[in-house]
């Protein structure tokens, strides 16, 4: 049995890993957490004695096979969770993830797949991301953040980068949502800002947003 603790730093190396092949910095980590580099050397310790990660110093963190999975479980939780939540509970995609936080750590395996019978099976949670199937394996479509994109490129909405509440209810004000079409109308080069055109009404989003939205090109 693995503490709340000891599977949030599981599921930010499991993370870090998705966007980088070379292990993880304890720095990275401790950004990632919020908390001290010398606790999550602390913890880090604690994990590779447990034979859930590797750390090899100037090298960095990798998880091991069993950590990778341990990891891929809580994640598994929690976009069921937020699935659940959303679609069961009427919670909007900007409320879910404080709580998906709470009750990834749950440990009834039973619980987990009744719950994802119950919902159908899905494939992605309310922010685009896919959910792991029970044996960890996830699923991943092709995908471009929309800063990517040239003038007159277009795509659907298929997830956020950034998943707090103040993003998502920005995007809510703006009618952007998952699945809507979205065609770059204009890239302007002073401030890499953007002139989209979302349900035939044009917006103007900053570099920022445009680097916090999942686009499957069409």
């Amino acid at each position: 049995m693995f503490s709340q603790s000891e599977e949030n730093y599981l599921k930010a190396i499991y993370h870090l890993s998705a966007i980088s092949d070379k292990g993880i910095s304890t720095n990275s980590i401790a950004e990632k957490l919020e908390t001290k580099a010398s606790s999550v050397t602390d913890m880090i310790k604690k994990l590779s004695e447990k034979k859930v990660v590797v750390y090899k110093k100037y090298h960095g963190v990798h998880l091991t096979e069993e950590g990778s999975k341990i990891a891929a479980n809580v994640i598994r939780k929690h976009r069921l969770w937020e699935v659940f939540l959303v679609d069961k509970l009427n919670f909007s995609w900007d409320e879910v993830h404080d709580v998906a936080e709470q009750l990834e750590h749950i440990k009834s395996p039973k619980l987990i797949n009744q719950i994802d019978a119950l919902l159908g099976f899905p494939t992605h949670d309310p922010h685009g991301d896919p959910i792991p199937d029970k044996d960890g394996n996830l699923k991943t479509i092709d995908k471009s953040l929309l800063s990517t994109l040239s003038k007159n490129e277009k795509g659907i909405c298929v997830g956020v980068d950034d998943s707090s509440s103040e993003f998502l209810q920005f995007l809510d004000r703006k009618g952007i949502t998952l699945g809507k079409q979205i065609k770059v109308l204009e890239r302007e080069d002073f401030d890499d800002s953007f002139s989209i055109l979302i349900d035939d009404k044009k917006l103007s989003i900053s570099k920022k947003i445009a680097n916090n939205l999942y686009i499957k090109k069409t």
